[in-house]
């Protein structure tokens, strides 16, 4: 057995499909969201430059969805545009509660979004009244 960190599906073929990564798997309430499906149908979006899913706690249901948002140079995105985008294509449970639209990502060198950085700055946001 191989531990690789991801979270994959067998089809009854037999065919692999990763879904995401374990270590950023959120539980919300005990149902399980995919940041990568989120974010998935968030590259749908006009305007959506890029996107980076991540939970935040929640003392009730354990975590929150949430995020953060890298517009494209113009475009005029609102926190219910997006979330009526993502209401339209996604379960209830797997809608963000929590949208922030930042300048830019925090990436590494490897330009990977760098997710401590990124809860730190949902963090700040939602503490200043971002919902």
């Amino acid at each position: 057995m191989l531990l690789t960190g991801d979270v994959g599906r067998l089809d009854e073929h037999g065919n692999l499909f990763v879904l995401d990564r374990k270590g950023h798997l959120i539980t919300r309430g005990g149902a399980n969201v995919y940041p990568a499906e989120v974010e998935r149908v968030l590259r749908t979006l006009p305007g959506v430059a890029h996107s980076a899913v991540i939970g935040v706690p929640d003392p009730r249901l354990g975590e929150r969805v949430a995020v953060a948002i890298e517009p494209e140079p113009g475009a005029t995105l609102t926190r219910d545009v997006v979330v009526d985008h993502c209401v339209a294509h996604l379960a209830r449970y797997k809608v963000p509660e929590v949208v922030v639209f930042v300048e830019t990502l925090p990436r590494n060198a490897m330009g990977k979004v760098v997710v401590a950085t990124l809860r730190e700055a949902v963090a700040t946001a939602v503490a200043a009244g971002a919902r």
